[in-house]
């Protein structure tokens, strides 16, 4: 069911949100947390239906927020039911000055004495933690993914952080270092002497795979960006420099990848590319400071070595 409210306050919306309860139409006990999505008009959809999905593994109040210019005034919808998941979805469309302080419009809808997760699906801002929508927030969740030069967002991303950021860039990462932990785990337990890592150069989720193995090792790491392929983007290539022959991870083509070691045949891993919706779910399943990322972020890449370009 879908209640729009067009030309109205954020106080007519949490009335409404009250006597939608009280009806029997929507039930808020269970929410866990209000995740705040803040976006444009353009992906916002795209980022309701993640949200939607990963609602059924956290139920949550939604809250939508997109701004634009013209005459101040706010129009609202109300998502629930079928259109929302297993969540409770709150569409606000703020123009002009209606938009000018965001935190207010969004503070008077959060759900009582549960957390609040911030996600910047596109643009985010410079520093996220000191944001308007950022402050109110444990966790904030950005995507160095969507914006074009990898490099300097990055950096940006390790001069700003603070306890509670995360990017998607890094979500995307889990499968592949949890296949090559799974690896060093098995003998030979040789130390590893060089580390290359390849990807296309529109993924920041390489560097920031370069990051984590530079930390965790300790070692050289060269890294290096490639053209994007025909079936596009991301991680290709980590090798591993050990005594006893180099191990490679790889992936040829899209969804799978091939695990070569010295001695051993050649195994085939099913490597997808993690949808929104894994990536986003992920994150909610932990609302305290993910330690590790913070330490790639900052230290890891700090100590990164210019990356090599070839076309």
């Amino acid at each position: 069911m879908i209640i729009d409210l067009p030309d109205t306050t954020v106080s007519q919306v949490a009335k409404q949100l009250v006597k939608v309860r009280e009806e029997g139409g929507a039930v808020a006990l269970g929410r866990v947390l209000t995740l705040v999505i803040s976006a444009r008009n353009g992906v916002a959809e795209a980022a309701i239906d993640a949200a939607n999905d990963a609602s059924r593994e956290h139920p949550m109040r939604v809250i939508v927020l997109t701004t634009g210019e013209g005459e101040a005034h706010l129009d609202a919808q109300i998502r629930i039911g079928g259109d929302a998941g297993a969540s409770e979805v709150i569409v606000l469309q703020a123009y002009g000055d209606a938009a000018s302080n965001e935190e207010s419009l969004i503070t008077g809808l959060l759900l009582p004495d549960a957390p609040v997760v911030a996600w910047w699906p596109d643009e985010a801002p410079s520093d996220p933690a000191s944001s308007p929508v950022g402050r109110i927030a444990q966790r904030r969740i950005t995507d160095a993914a969507t914006t074009p030069d990898v490099r300097d967002r990055l950096a940006l991303r390790g001069r700003t952080h603070a306890p509670g950021d995360t990017d998607l860039a890094w979500t995307r990462l889990t499968r592949w270092r949890e296949q090559l932990a799974a690896v060093l785990d098995q003998p030979p337990f040789e130390s590893v002497t060089a580390v290359e890592v390849r990807g296309a150069s529109d993924s920041p989720s390489t560097a920031l795979l370069a990051a984590w193995l530079k930390l965790a090792l300790q070692v050289p790491v060269h890294w290096v960006y490639e053209s994007p392929s025909a079936w596009s983007d991301g991680i290709k290539s980590v090798r591993l420099t050990r005594a006893s022959g180099d191990i490679l991870l790889e992936r040829p083509v899209p969804g799978v990848a091939v695990l070569t070691q010295p001695g051993q045949p050649d195994h085939d891993l099913v490597l997808p590319r993690r949808t929104l919706r894994e990536c986003l779910a992920e994150e909610l399943r932990r609302l305290d400071p993910d330690v590790l990322y913070g330490r790639v972020i900052t230290e890891g890449w700090e100590q990164l070595e210019p990356p090599e370009t070839v076309a």
